[in-house]
């Protein structure tokens, strides 16, 4: 490091990693020549023996754990079950016990209370005869639109617009009408031999 003040930038591809500055920094009772206070040199030696054979049961504790892991993997593999399977199995385990709890049981009889009340009755009458009125509305709406476009398209302004486009087409298609012997553009004018396009 630079200085003692320099700003540390998260976003740093090193951020996380130890400076080589720190790896000397001395650490009290680190060394093993310091004391801590309160103990004798042979209850401190004592206590670091016991965190040595501690390590060491963790470690083989570990192996034992990985060992009974994989062989747990082995048997569930050898029996056919796959964490699909599994995870199915909890989700299903999982709802039943939700169905069977006493706040499904209960949300579960409240709601069906609710449906046999007089006023859900109502409400439901009230929102299908609403619907049928909607539907019946839609429907003479899509008639009248109908009936105008019918209208429309028998009024002399939109004949007098037919006329006009009918007119342009034959224009544009050279007096063909309904598009009896019309050529593509490539057969008008065939592209000459040795042309890119």
């Amino acid at each position: 490091m630079e200085s003692a003040n320099q700003d540390i930038n998260l976003n740093s591809p090193n951020k996380g990693l130890v400076s080589d500055s720190l790896i000397d920094v001395p650490v009290p009772g680190a060394t093993g020549t310091t004391v801590p206070v309160g103990l004798t040199e042979e209850e401190s030696e004592e206590l670091k023996n016991e965190l040595t054979k501690v390590e060491d049961e963790i470690v083989t504790l570990r192996q034992v754990l990985a060992a009974k892991e994989k062989t747990a993997y082995e048997l569930k593999r050898k029996l056919g079950l796959t964490p699909l399977n599994e995870l199915k199995q909890n989700f299903t385990k999982g709802w039943q016990d939700v169905q069977t709890s006493s706040a499904y049981l209960s949300a579960s009889a409240t709601l069906e209370d609710l449906t046999q009340s007089e006023a859900y009755k109502k409400t439901q009458e009230t929102l299908s005869q609403a619907g049928q009125k909607t539907s019946a509305a839609l429907t003479t709406v899509g008639s009248v639109i109908t009936r105008k476009f019918g209208d429309m398209r028998n009024s002399p302004s939109f004949k007098s617009f037919e006329d006009k486009v009918g007119t342009i087409k034959s224009k544009v298609v050279g007096g063909r009408e309904n598009g009896d012997g019309l050529q593509s553009p490539t057969e008008m004018n065939p592209a000459k031999d040795g042309a890119p396009f």
